[in-house]
Parts: structure tokens; sequence; C-alpha cells
């Protein structure tokens, strides 16, 4: 599906190791292979969130710059193939996004459906997988990180939040970040706009919870992300609060139980 030329479905930015931090981005990019012809979509749709998660990459690389963090960023749209939904989910490869009918997903064969998970789905996973495996020794795990971004509407509605902490049952992250970002002055939503529970937000849910990682997922709103300025404000305001989250070397340590 991909063409020579095309780049791979996934990029790996290395970093230091130190602390062991993982940051993906599963809706980084709003690129369609060439061989889907845009899936029948203009350039204004493929701008729009539809597409993708606007801002989320850059945010996302300044973490990993800030903490010395890998981050793994996905390079096609979450149009071609939903990285962050089971394959076998109904809207993993959506034929209607939030009202606009993707023309390109309509009445795909099996074996069209399939090629989209072995060319794009299965390598990222792996790829995700991959690092966590270099990054994990008998001594300590990695933390975990996704990045994501929402649009400030949805279905005529106003989003207020500014932030959105996604998470399930480990709160070693995700309860000291609201509390940091609540301190900073930021409109946060705890599982807001979107849930981190179960079965939603399904990479955290395929990668880190089953190893008991420290793990949070975060949502920064489109239109405060939108340009390199607000890029930079943002990931310095995750940073700032995840600073001394991520100094604790207890996150690393043995893997957390919800159990206990």
């Amino acid at each position: 599906m991909l063409e020579a030329d095309e780049p791979a479905a996934f990029e790996v930015v290395e970093g230091t190791g130190e602390p062991p931090l993982i940051v993906v981005c599963d809706h980084a990019s709003n690129r369609i292979p060439r061989a889907l012809a845009s899936l029948g979509l203009d350039e204004r749709q493929l701008a729009d969130h539809i597409a993708w998660d606007a801002g989320a990459a850059a945010v996302a690389r300044r973490l990993g710059a800030r903490f010395g963090a890998s981050v793994v960023l996905a390079q096609y749209s979450r149009l071609v193939i939903d990285l962050n939904r089971a394959p076998g989910d109904a809207t993993v490869i959506p034929r209607i996004s939030d009202g606009v009918l993707i023309p390109g997903n309509i009445g795909l064969s099996p074996e069209a459906r399939a090629a989209r998970v072995r060319t794009l789905f299965e390598p990222y996973h792996a790829a995700i997988e991959a690092l966590i495996q270099r990054r994990t020794t008998p001594a300590q795990s990695p933390a975990f990180v996704g990045v994501h971004s929402f649009t400030p509407r949805f279905h005529r509605t106003a989003r207020s939040w500014q932030i959105g902490v996604l998470w399930d049952r480990d709160p070693r992250i995700a309860v000291p970040l609201l509390g940091a970002l609540r301190a900073a002055g930021v409109r946060v939503g705890d599982n807001q706009p979107y849930s981190g529970k179960h079965p939603a937000d399904y990479c955290i849910d395929t990668h880190a919870e089953p190893r008991g990682i420290a793990h949070v997922g975060i949502e920064i709103r489109q239109d405060l992300i939108a340009d390199e300025a607000g890029q930079a404000h943002w990931a310095g305001v995750l940073g700032d609060a995840l600073e001394g989250i991520l100094r604790d070397p207890g996150l690393y340590h043995a893997p957390y139980d919800p159990r206990r």
C-alpha cells in the first residue's frame, strides 16, 4: 500500500532513557498513502480534526526533548486506520467521522482492510512494544504517556477544558497531574472530554496497563496548540506539571497492581 518513497508507518525519536519515559502520539499525522487517493476527501477535510490530532505531535516532541523520553509518532491519518482502536472495532476504519462521509473507506474488502492493519497498524504497535522491551530491566519499567488533542467544539457544543487527563485504575501519574494542573490555574477535565476508562484508549490498554506500567493519557484543546507559540507554551505547562511526578524513582519500580 505504501510506495517506496513514502514514510514508514511510524517515526521513533530515541531519548536518553533517563528517566525511562515513553511518549506516544497515535494521531500525529493527517497523511494519506498516495495509493488511497486522499480517501476521496479534499484538503480542507484532511486538515480538520477528523483526520488527526492537530498540534499533538509538536507537543509530544517537546515533552520528549524536555524529559529525554523516546517518542513514537504515527505517520498516517486516523482515517486510514485508527491506531487507538482495536483492530476489530467498527470504527477502526471509519466510514463517517463527525458527519463527514469517507468515500475511500466504504465497501472495503476484507483484503483491503487487512492490508491497512498489516501495513500501518501492526508496525506502529510493534514499534511501541519493542521500545518498551528496550526500556524495561529487572530493576525498572518505563512510564508511558499518550498525547492527543481535541476540537474546541463538538456537535455544536463548546468544550471549556484546556487539558484533559485520561486514566482508569492507575492513579500514579493522573491524580497528581490533575492536582498540579489545577494549581497552575488550568481548566482541566478528569476523564473529559474523553474517557480513559476501559475499553477506551486502546493504546494504553494494550501496552501499559497489562504490564502495570505507570501511565496517563493527555488531551489538549486544539485551538490552544494551533501554532508554534501555543505548542511551546502548553508543552511547558504540561512539562512543569509532570516534572515532580516523573522525578519520583518509585514510579519506575515494581508493576502497579490496582487490587492492592
